[in-house]
């Protein structure tokens, strides 16, 4: 190329690894345009030379260890920033809390600008490259991650890139007209082809919105996978890809070291398909990966795929041909909250036995609770040779956690309930579907007692996964659900707003109050991660598998690194049960000190053990 005896020396060495592969990627995907490749380099290159000092320092730094993220040290936090502080420079005033709390990744949730009423949490962007008025301005996110850095907390911001708001400016230009602007979306002119795309493409929202097209008020049929007002953008135009890369890039340019790749799985569509998971979608991941490598080697990318394994893990790529640096584990989560209603862990050891078997260079985000509601995609073909069936079963889950079923003490709500498919998601806080909230409100000391176990019970199971552990904000200090949504217009109709309620601060003050809610769970969670922090043992390299625990109440899990080794087991019952070791003879309980000598012990309800073996 004629610009490349311009190029700083830095960003032409990283460029020439992987230029054959880039331009064979491109050139496939969109018909070997070369003109739109080489004004996609020239705008890394642009981008690469914005990068300030302190983050160009940064790349070189992560470069040197590029699998940093994988050690044992990162514990997340992810939080609504008006949520938390009510502004970008309200966070940063509260850094403080965040890093006591022993977080040092900060998942900051949708906050570039969407329009109020139509912005589905953040998620319909009408700008990239500008903050949410209310939140701040891009100088005060900037500011923030800069003050971040300084605290040695790394920073991740959702990057919604499937689709954007009916209020963007190419979406405005294409209601008005504009041949070029429709380009970037899928506008139609009659129902023949969306109604050929419908045979085949899944709803996402089926009760609240329905179809996978939605009808302007001129007559022009947009593709809408999501909402109405989040228009698809069109992945097969390489002006649009170019384009996103660029706000991707100047995104990682303002500090973000965590680029989160929101429902990645769907930016492909081809007719006749599921317009879900295709191979097309690799490819541009895979040049995502390629182009943050070459401009901005600190930032990780972090794919949203919320789906069953089967289908996520081929969004980690290969050892040679690497994708996404981390994805969620999702399943896991969903499996986990079945072995709370069910007291059986057998579907859970099924899960665990299958991440042990996945690439020790894979690394998952663990989490309780997010943003999102829980979604019940359990292996049902594992769970019908325990007479589980799937419709019959989701009930039962979703009555169990709406307190419903008979003996729960769970308090959430249902989620696009469809009656007719007998299907629903779930939503609540950790606290409050752990019975904390209806312990409180009886004034019932034992079950409350019992309610605090569960909910610290399944942090240290978290924090015992391989990956990240990224906690939900609020649920450090047992935050409970928050009904006032009920009463928002703007809110009402989403029930996911019931675990979306703002920090009480001054309940986070009583976590230094001791027999309160808030000091049994953050004490708790705080000593669980100064424990996981110390021992590399924890680390995602280790090895690990499910050992067995002698009770189907109780999971086993055994983990493995250099001359360490811990057995982590957790019982899932309000009942004593007793464990049998496999061969153990002497360890050290790292929650109490002690030393253990023998072949078993007994679990109190809710219990679990943290075993270290030299």
């Amino acid at each position: 190329m004629n610009t490349t005896d311009v190029w700083k020396k830095e960003f032409a060495d990283r460029f020439a690894k992987c230029f054959d592969e880039f331009k064979w990627l491109y050139c496939e995907v969109y018909n070997n345009d070369m003109q739109a490749f080489h004004w996609l380099v020239n705008a890394m290159y642009e981008f690469y030379e914005a990068r300030n000092s302190a983050l160009k320092a940064l790349d070189r730094k992560r470069e040197s260890t590029p699998f940093w993220y994988s050690t044992n040290d990162l514990i997340g936090m992810m939080m609504y920033v008006d949520n938390f502080a009510g502004d970008l420079k309200g966070v940063r005033k509260d850094l403080d809390y965040i890093r006591d709390s022993g977080v040092n990744y900060l998942h900051l949730m949708p906050l570039l600008k969407s329009p109020k009423d139509k912005s589905d949490g953040g998620y319909a962007v009408s700008d990239f490259r500008s903050v949410q008025p209310e939140l701040g301005t891009i100088d005060d996110l900037e500011a923030l991650t800069a003050a971040c850095h300084e605290n040695d907390i790394s920073v991740c911001l959702d990057f919604v890139m499937n689709h954007t708001s009916e209020e963007h400016e190419w979406a405005r230009a294409a209601r008005a007209g504009d041949e070029e602007m429709r380009k970037r979306y899928f506008f139609f002119d009659n129902w023949e082809i969306p109604n050929e795309f419908e045979k085949t493409v899944p709803q996402v929202f089926p009760t609240t919105a329905p179809g996978n097209f939605t009808k302007l008020d001129n007559g022009d049929i947009v593709m809408t996978t999501f909402y109405p007002y989040q228009w698809d953008l069109n992945f097969g135009n390489c002006v649009v890809f170019n384009d996103m890369v660029c706000n991707m890039l100047s995104i990682a340019n303002h500090g973000i070291d965590i680029i989160r790749l929101d429902a990645v799985p769907y930016i492909w569509k081809e007719l006749g398909t599921s317009c879900r998971n295709l191979p097309t979608v690799h490819k541009l991941v895979r040049m995502m990966r390629i182009i943050t490598e070459i401009v901005c080697p600190s930032v990780l990318l972090l794919g949203e795929v919320v789906m069953e394994p089967s289908k996520v893990a081929p969004y980690f790529g290969t050892p040679e041909k690497p994708e996404c640096h981390m994805l969620y584990n999702v399943t896991t989560m969903a499996s986990m909250w079945h072995t709370v209603a069910t007291k059986d862990v057998r579907l859970l050891s099924h899960q665990t036995r299958q991440l042990a078997a996945l690439s020790k260079d894979y690394v998952f985000l663990n989490y309780l609770r997010c943003h999102d509601e829980i979604g019940w995609g359990l292996d049902y073909d594992y769970l019908l040779s325990f007479g589980m069936t799937e419709v019959p079963h989701k009930k039962f889950l979703n009555d169990y956690f709406t307190g419903k079923f008979e003996g729960s003490t769970s308090r959430g709500e249902l989620y696009n309930d469809d009656e007719r498919l007998g299907d629903a998601r779930l939503c609540g806080t950790t606290a409050s579907l752990c019975g904390v909230e209806a312990a409180l409100e009886n004034g019932d000391k034992k079950a409350l007692k019992v309610a605090l176990d569960c909910d610290v019970m399944l942090h240290a199971y978290m924090l015992a996964q391989s990956g990240i552990p990224v906690i939900y904000s609020g649920d450090e200090i047992g935050q409970l659900n928050d009904y006032t949504y009920h009463d928002d217009e703007d809110k009402q109709a989403d029930s996911r707003y019931l675990h979306r309620g703002k920090l009480n601060w001054k309940n986070v003050e009583k976590r230094k109050t001791k027999k309160t809610t808030e000091n049994a769970i953050y004490s708790a969670v705080t000593k669980l991660e100064q424990i996981r922090r110390k021992y590399t043992v924890f680390t995602a390299a280790a090895g690990f598998e499910v050992t067995d625990s002698g009770s189907n109440q109780v999971l086993g899990i055994r983990r493995e690194f250099e001359n360490q080794r811990l057995y982590a087991y957790f019982n899932f019952s309000g009942t004593e049960q007793s464990v049998f070791f496999d061969d153990i003879l002497t360890a050290t309980d790292l929650i109490s000190g002690k030393t253990v000598r023998g072949l078993s012990a007994v679990l109190q309800p809710y219990g679990f053990l943290w075993l270290l073996c030299d």
